[in-house]
């Protein structure tokens, strides 16, 4: 049996989005950005990672998880795909960080992501310059063991 966990996480926009970074994008609960912030993409985030709910993090913490990130802004999407790991410590309030490599501390949501800040969506990036531009990000965590003829007993 398929077993999967979705969280909404919402954002909002911030005229400093750069959206540069080339190994890991973030979302914050901080309401302000500076021009360094290259990484984030949007800022007044309704949750950091340990406010995920507990069936979410336990599932992503399975090393056959994988984690669908659609994000959704402005009329424009754009979908990131990554691991998790039984590493993640998901204890940040502040921070949800996906990150391209696989270093992992307290805000990383999900490892060897196919994108980055700088792999987003232009448009949705552009969308996201807006204070009033709403983020959602829909978090979907999935286990593939079962689709892997593996057990389920992790």
């Amino acid at each position: 049996m398929l077993t999967l966990a979705v969280e909404k996480v919402e954002a909002w926009g911030h005229e400093n989005v750069k959206a540069s970074h080339k190994t890991t994008f973030e979302i914050t609960r901080d309401e302000h950005l500076t021009p360094r912030g290259d990484c984030i993409i949007a800022v007044r985030a309704s949750k950091g990672v340990a406010d995920l709910d507990p069936t979410f993090k336990d599932l992503i913490r399975r090393e056959s998880s994988i984690l669908i990130i659609v994000l959704e802004a402005g009329g424009f999407r754009d979908i990131v795909i990554a691991r998790g790991s039984e590493k993640l410590e998901l204890s940040d309030t502040r921070r949800i960080i996906v990150r391209k490599s696989r270093y992992i501390e307290g805000a990383t949501l999900g490892i060897e992501a196919n994108k980055a800040a700088r792999d987003l969506s232009r448009e949705l990036i552009s969308s996201l310059r807006n204070p009033s531009t709403k983020l959602v990000a829909r978090l979907i965590a999935i286990d593939l063991n079962p689709l892997l003829g593996g057990d389920n007993s992790q």
